[in-house]
């Protein structure tokens, strides 16, 4: 059904209670995998489960912080992980290729398209790319949020038919998955913003993330035109099931919206890249959210905040002090400011160069 697909898959699909890598679970989601390439699919992993498995092989001194406790405990680990990778789909005839990134990686359209280069001749040469974050080298303010995110912005990178995350349980829930009656959404379009109530902010016991980050993350990248589907990785054969047919599978679908031009998709997932910030007012905000093409004009900036150079992002600010969306300056902030009572002067940010976050 799907031509090319990003496969994200957590921490608890790949681990055991007590850490270890449950290797049965892996050989099986390989085997389907190798599955899927056979039948000519572009398939790109973003697997965790270093941390995981370098926590069941390395026991830390007390006097280690949080963060050099994650530096080791992925550095140990990844090498277990991908090792186990290798040889399961060298079984297969198949070769992966590891690829460790940071955030920083897709700091610049530059490092952006370096990055998909990358991943294209990887799949030019039939290899499998597996792909985790560098939690080695990374730190808090420049990690992404887990590897959700990063799956996001892979398949928005890549122009993916689809993204399959897999998780350990079925999908988003209409409410407590315990109470009796409770079902899952089978569904979700644009025009679900209320789906927060529904879910925990509980995290798992290896992963950073949880269903809340899943649920935004899916809904920014169906909006870029991707088909996401949150499924239970604990099921056998749910890969292929997806991938045959996803409406015979009980899961949670993104119905994905218009596909996005490249740089938007770069800029979709760039908001922690801009510091400036420039603030609206709700005419402007009504105006970047109509149905007409619309650029921001200064006429509906009502203040910024911090220095920007021609070409940098910056945020957009509701009157509301939410972040609505990002988008790159077309002059800098000396300029603005000169032409700031100017109600006809060209527009601060473009159309073209403009992202606004679905409102969820």
């Amino acid at each position: 059904m799907f031509k090319s697909i990003i496969i994200k898959i957590g921490s608890n699909v790949l681990t055991q209670k007590d850490g270890t890598l449950h290797l049965q679970r892996v050989s099986h989601l390989v085997d389907q995998i190798a599955e899927l390439h056979t039948k000519n699919k572009k398939i790109i992993l973003v697997s965790s489960g270093a941390v995981a498995a370098g926590r069941s092989m390395v026991r830390l001194s007390k006097k280690t912080d949080t963060v050099s406790s994650r530096q080791v405990l992925s550095s140990v680990g990844q090498v277990k992980l991908i090792d186990t990778y290798s040889n399961l789909f060298q079984n297969h005839g198949l070769l992966c290729g590891q690829v460790l990134v940071t955030k920083q990686d897709f700091r610049s359209r530059e490092h952006y398209l370096n990055m998909k280069n990358c991943l294209t001749a990887l799949w030019d040469n039939g290899i499998i790319p597996v792909i985790n974050e560098n939690d080695a080298v990374s730190v808090t303010a420049l990690m992404f949020t887990d590897n959700d995110e990063l799956a996001g912005l892979l398949a928005t990178m890549m122009s993916s038919d689809a993204l399959f995350i897999l998780s350990n349980v079925n999908g988003i829930y209409n409410g407590n998955p315990k109470v009796e009656g409770t079902e899952v959404i089978r569904n979700i379009g644009s025009s679900n913003t209320d789906l927060f109530k529904y879910i925990s902010a509980t995290k798992s016991d290896f992963g950073r993330g949880g269903m809340l980050t899943k649920c935004r993350i899916a809904q920014k990248t169906a909006a870029s035109g991707i088909s996401v589907h949150i499924a239970n990785g604990t099921q056998n054969n749910i890969l292929l099931d997806l991938n045959r047919n996803p409406n015979e599978v009980e899961h949670t679908r993104f119905i994905p919206g218009e596909k996005n031009p490249a740089v938007k998709k770069w800029m979709a997932y760039s908001e922690s890249f801009a510091h400036a910030e420039v603030h609206i007012n709700k005419g402007a905000f009504d105006a970047l959210h109509s149905t007409k093409a619309t650029s921001l004009l200064l006429a509906g900036v009502v203040k910024m905040n911090g220095d920007f150079k021609k070409g940098d992002l910056l945020k957009i600010i509701s009157e509301g002090e939410k972040i609505i969306g990002i988008g790159k300056a077309k002059y800098d902030r000396s300029k603005a400011d000169e032409h700031l009572n100017d109600k006809k002067y060209q527009p601060l940010i473009h159309y073209d160069y403009l992202y606004l976050f679905p409102d969820i």
